[in-house]
Order: C-alpha cells, then sequence, then structure tokens
C-alpha cells in the first residue's frame, strides 16, 4: 500500500483501534487499494468525546483573539503545503488536479473567514433602566460532530472546523470512510500551528460511528453532509436526541437557458457546471431546461463538452459501483427514447485502465418522468429538457423535491429577476453554472437539500455553533426601583 494504515486521532495523537473491522481505501483513478481505515464503533468515539470535553474549557475560556492566531498560523499552514494536499485530494478522490488544488484553496477562504469572527461576534449592550445593564455574548456549544462526504475530502471539513473551533467548541470530525487521508493531515497541520490536543479529534468508520455520533450525550451538535436519503436520518435522529442538526443533503439543479442567452459563455459555463469534480458535488447543473429556439447553444455545448477528456481535465467517479450506476442512468433514459449528443459509456484511460470513469455525456429530449430527470446522477451527465415558455422551465424546477441551486442563462435582466424571485432553490445563478456563495455568505439550499435550522458555513454558521448567554447587572442600590429594575 502507498499510505500506512489510517488511525484515528484522540487527544494530539494517532492511535490504533484494534477491535475495528478494517476496510480497503482505493484510488479511483487506478482502482488500486492505497491504505486501509478502520471502522470504529461507539468505545472509540467515548474516547474522543472525552478528549474533547477534557480541553473544552480551557479552550472555550481563551480569548477568541487568541484561538484565531491559531488559524492564522494554520492558513500559511496550507499555503505551504496546498501541492502535497491537493496530491493528496486527487489520489483518493479522483479528481484532477487542478480541482483539488481549487479545493484547498477554498479551504484556504474558509479559514481566512474564521480569522475574521472576533469581528462579527462582538456582543450587546444596553442601559436598560437607570443603573441596569443588559448585556448579550456568544458562547460556544461545547462537544460538536462534523460528519463529512467523500466528494471534496479537504474543502468540507473545512466548512466546519475552522468556524466551529474558533467559536469556542471542540469538535469530533467523521470522515467519508471512501476518502479518510485528507484528515489526518489537517490535524497534523492544525497541530503543527498550535491546537491544544483533544480540541480537534477524528473517528473513522460507516453507519455505526455515524449512528454513535447521532446518539452521544456528550455532543451538543451534529453537522452532516451526504446524500438526502441519509441526511434525513441523521437529522431525525440527531434531533430526537435533543441535539441541534443541520443536514445537508442531494440535489437536483436546473439550469435553465433562453434563446437570447450567450452561446459561447453558456456552452463553456454549462459543461463545466455538469462535468467539474466529474458531477460529484451538489452544485452540479445535472439537467438544463431549454426555453424555445436554443438549438445553436445545445450544439455549442456538445462541442465543449468534447473538449472534455477523461484522464486530462476529467478526473474518475468514486468507485466502480457508482460508474456502473451512472452509466445505467444512460442506457435507460436512451432506452426511453432520449437522445445521446455525446456518450461516456466505456470510457478508458491509458494507463488507467482499472479507474472508475465515465465520459461527459449530454442526452437531450429527455422528459420529466425520466428517472435521469429526478434522481441525482452525480456524474458528468447533462440530461436537456425542452420547453416552449420560462414558465413551463420554472414549473420543472419547482416540481423537484430538492431546492440547492437554479441557474438562468440570458441577457435579459426582467427574465433574470424573474427567476430570481421564482425559482424554489437557496441558491441561485444568472450566468453562472455553479453559484456557490463567496465568504461571508452562507452555503445552504431549500427544501430536501437541506435539514435544520441556519447554514452550515458564512455568517449563519455563527447562529449554529454558538448559543446565547444574556446578563443583567445592577450596582447601585440608592437607585429608584421600577418595574424595569
Amino acid at each position: 500500500m502507498k499510505y500506512p494504515a489510517v488511525r484515528n486521532y484522540v487527544a494530539g495523537q494517532f492511535v490504533e483501534d484494534a477491535g475495528a473491522r478494517a476496510l480497503d481505501v482505493y484510488s479511483p483513478l487506478t482502482g488500486g487499494v492505497i491504505s486501509t481505515v478502520p471502522l470504529s464503533g461507539a468505545a472509540a468515539l467515548d474516547k474522543a468525546v472525552e478528549a474533547a470535553k477534557a480541553v473544552f474549557p480551557a479552550w472555550s475560556a481563551m480569548p477568541i483573539k487568541e484561538r484565531v492566531q491559531i488559524f492564522y498560523r494554520y492558513k500559511t499552514l496550507l499555503e505551504r503545503d496546498m501541492k502535497a494536499l491537493a496530491d493528496l485530494v486527487q489520489e483518493e478522490n479522483g479528481k484532477t488536479f487542478d480541482e483539488a488544488r481549487a479545493e484547498v484553496e477554498k479551504a484556504i477562504e474558509l479559514t481566512e473567514f474564521a480569522c475574521s469572527m472576533p469581528q462579527l461576534i462582538q456582543g450587546e449592550f444596553l442601559e436598560v433602566s437607570k443603573g441596569v445593564e443588559a448585556r448579550v455574548e456568544r458562547k460556544p456549544l461545547g462537544v460538536v460532530a462534523s460528519i463529512a462526504p467523500f466528494n471534496f475530502p479537504n474543502m468540507v471539513p473545512h466548512w466546519t472546523i475552522p468556524n466551529a473551533l474558533v467559536l469556542g467548541n471542540c469538535m469530533i470530525l467523521k470522515p467519508s470512510e471512501v476518502v479518510p487521508l485528507s484528515a489526518g493531515r489537517i490535524a497534523e497541520l492544525l497541530k503543527e500551528a498550535g491546537l491544544p490536543d483533544g480540541v480537534l479529534n477524528i473517528v473513522h468508520g460507516d453507519r455505526e460511528i455515524v449512528e454513535a455520533i447521532c446518539d452521544h450525550p456528550g455532543i451538543e451538535a451534529v453537522s452532516f453532509v451526504g446524500s438526502t436519503k441519509i441526511a434525513k436520518v441523521v437529522y431525525i435522529r440527531a434531533t430526537s436526541n435533543l441535539k441541534r442538526c443541520v443536514a445537508l443533503g442531494g440535489a437536483k439543479n436546473h439550469l435553465m437557458v433562453l434563446p437570447d442567452a450567450h452561446p459561447d459563455m453558456t456552452a463553456s459555463n454549462v459543461a463545466a457546471s455538469m462535468s467539474g469534480c466529474a458531477g460529484q458535488r451538489c452544485m452540479a447543473g445535472s439537467t438544463m431546461v431549454g426555453v424555445g429556439a436554443v438549438d445553436h447553444i445545445v450544439q455549442k455545448l456538445v462541442d465543449e463538452a468534447r473538449k472534455i477528456v477523461p484522464g486530462q481535465n476529467l478526473g474518475s467517479v468514486i468507485s466502480k459501483e457508482a460508474k456502473e450506476r451512472i452509466e445505467k442512468h444512460i442506457t435507460e433514459a436512451e432506452a426511453a427514447g432520449a437522445k445521446v449528443l455525446l456518450d461516456g459509456r466505456g470510457a478508458r484511460v491509458e494507463g488507467h485502465e482499472d479507474g472508475y470513469y465515465v465520459g461527459p455525456t449530454v442526452v437531450d429530449y429527455v422528459t420529466p418522468d425520466m428517472r435521469i430527470a429526478q434522481e441525482e446522477v452525480f456524474g458528468p451527465v447533462l440530461a436537456i429538457l425542452r420547453t416552449n415558455t420560462l414558465d413551463e422551465a420554472l414549473a420543472i424546477e419547482n416540481a423537484n423535491p430538492y431546492g440547492n441551486a437554479a441557474a438562468v442563462f440570458t441577457q435579459s435582466g426582467s427574465m433574470a429577476r424573474y427567476v430570481m424571485d421564482h425559482a424554489n432553490a437557496g441558491m441561485i445563478g444568472v450566468n453562472i453554472g455553479v453559484p456557490v456563495p463567496r465568504e461571508p455568505f452562507s452555503f445552504g439550499g431549500w427544501n430536501e437539500s437541506k435539514f435544520g435550522a441556519c447554514d452550515i458555513t458564512g455568517k449563519s454558521s455563527i447562529e449554529f455553533w454558538t448559543q446565547l448567554k444574556k446578563t443583567t447587572t445592577k450596582w447601585n442600590p440608592e437607585s429608584r426601583v421600577n418595574w424595569m429594575s
């Protein structure tokens, strides 16, 4: 194996879980085993929570400006090791190097935002009556947990780690067992930056450890990113145990293309949206809704998609099972009457014949009842539906159960505004195929793309990771007493 066996990280040390089953870790680029990961259970989680609880009083008592200094140093370490971190992401996830590097760059931006917290959580103070003062301050929750997915092994942990820790919490991170390598490197760099032992702990595992996190009485809040099916289960289980929870699920994002859209810009944006990260992102534009006469744009789109080559500027999908599932969606759509304009089935990369590749695929004349139009494909596949009016396109978008993102491509400000007002999604793009907000604006969708209050990043995350403490004081016994004092 290229990498040593993955271990849990507890109280600042990598530790064996001798009683845990081991799972092979594959590189999707080659299909080869590169490491193993323990599938830990409740006993390992108990040790991690104990370590976090032990250090929480000292960590939360540290002034936030001192906690931030650690993350300033951490940011420079991310920059120093960017190539090595990107290489690791590429190997365990299958992204292209440029995509992996962009993931680390986003982690740096998320860390930068956390360093601004002292300016964002200033308390409130008011003399509410003569001699009586009221104060509101934000306080950490305690020990919290973050359950991360396979598609962004470096970025998504940074959706939660910097903000939650800077705000004074201690954390248990549960990475995806499919991509467990990056998490350990994050822990090493945070320790190098000066993070006290026990503030961040990592426990690896599968369903059993997720259930244990939801049930553990020592964990106050849980964040989750993954499929909608599992997000619902996590949200219900965590909140039934009286925890805060925000659980992000899947998506079916619609890109509405009007005839007046700029052809070149639209074609390049839609192609990038559907194929970036091999389509394995909840912001992927997996469905295009062509409104009216858009054949000229569709042709340019296909031409752009032909430039996307597996093994060059298109990475692999995560597993053999994912490849088979994605290709089945294409085959079923074709059998149901859709027209495959560009076919990525059976893709092979020379030298990596056992890798898990699907080429860029464009499927036209898809109807709303087809499975490819309803389900999250999570691959480099674009389904094109046709409508006569924008209202018909919006009806398709609004009928889908998800609500992560929607976009419109047009040169008409009024049409763009109409979509902004009527699309049933939490993130909207105008001539942008992947409308991810940049910090300090928060990431989060609607409907079955998110369960729970607050968003997972940006300013909104402050509400999730803290609680309010209200204090009223009076020091002047000589002051007149009334109903307010």
